[in-house]
């Protein structure tokens, strides 16, 4: 059945990657699931995107969540054995730093915080606070749904674990103080993963999807949508996972984005359609 469904996703407008669901966010039973059809985009503006930089990127990084600060690119990856915290140097794709999860934790998204890196886990319902320098490990935290993406608008954080529902929480104590429910035209978007806060709104990946939306943290509609197919290659997707990592800097507007065992992470700028 699971075959069935993603043969269904990749023949309609926005294409997908074929993956092992054992080892992507719907890793477990009673994993969130993807959006069952393409979500209706129309009237709702379309971008697409023209590539300003192409940088090599870890084949092997399994990417949940990604984040640009000061000159450097920090990822966290997933995969039971392997999921890892890393400080990557942007023009060349090497790992400066790393801290490795434990083999029972599947690593997910991450957003930096007052120096502070937090890290969620798929369906362990913990997440780890790590020192920004040093990736000493400062704290943890729990919550009782599945852990996806991590963002934050400044004040709040902001997470999200497969539904259409993000979850506001407070920085000092992880306590959920606020939910905001994603609809496109009025209807629920599941599916929400990797997170990133760029210019007032909320940009998330569609797991399965080569498509961003561009949400209103005000009232959970879909301002717009991203459509980011054929960043690959052919011979490039046989190897790759999905689309999920979105990175931004906003002192100079560079959006960044890459996937699950991608070879390269992009910068792009976004162009209207008309």
């Amino acid at each position: 059945m699971k075959s069935a469904l993603i043969l269904l996703l990749c023949i309609v407008p926005f294409s997908c990657s074929s993956s092992d669901p054992t080892n992507g966010d719907a890793g477990s039973s009673d994993a969130a699931q993807p959006p069952a059809e393409t979500p209706n985009t129309d009237p709702i503006p379309r971008y697409s995107y023209t590539i300003v930089n192409r940088y090599a990127h870890d084949p092997e990084a399994f990417t949940q969540g990604l984040v640009y600060e000061n000159g450097f690119l920090y990822e966290g990856t997933g995969m039971r054995g392997s999921s890892s915290l890393r400080r990557v140097e942007l023009k060349t794709g090497r790992v400066l730093q790393r801290h490795t999860l434990s083999d029972d934790h599947f690593g997910e998204g991450i957003t930096i915080f007052d120096n502070r890196i937090f890290q969620l886990t798929f369906t362990s319902g913990v997440g780890f606070i790590y020192d920004k320098e040093d990736f000493s490990r400062l704290d943890s935290v729990v919550y009782p749904t599945e852990g996806w993406g991590l963002t934050h608008d400044g004040t709040q954080l902001i997470m999200s674990d497969g539904t259409n529902i993000l979850y506001r929480r407070d920085p000092a104590t992880f306590a959920e103080i606020g939910r905001i429910a994603v609809t496109a035209n009025d209807e629920p978007l599941d599916g929400l993963n990797e997170l990133e806060y760029v210019n007032g709104e909320i940009y998330a990946n569609l797991w399965t999807f080569d498509l961003l939306a561009r949400i209103s943290p005000q009232s959970g509609e879909v301002l717009g949508w991203i459509d980011l197919r054929d960043l690959l290659t052919a011979d490039e997707r046989r190897d790759a996972d999905v689309l999920n990592g979105i990175a931004y800097d906003p002192a100079t507007k560079r959006l960044f984005v890459t996937g699950k065992l991608w070879p390269w992470l992009f910068e792009i700028e976004l162009v209207p359609e008309q």
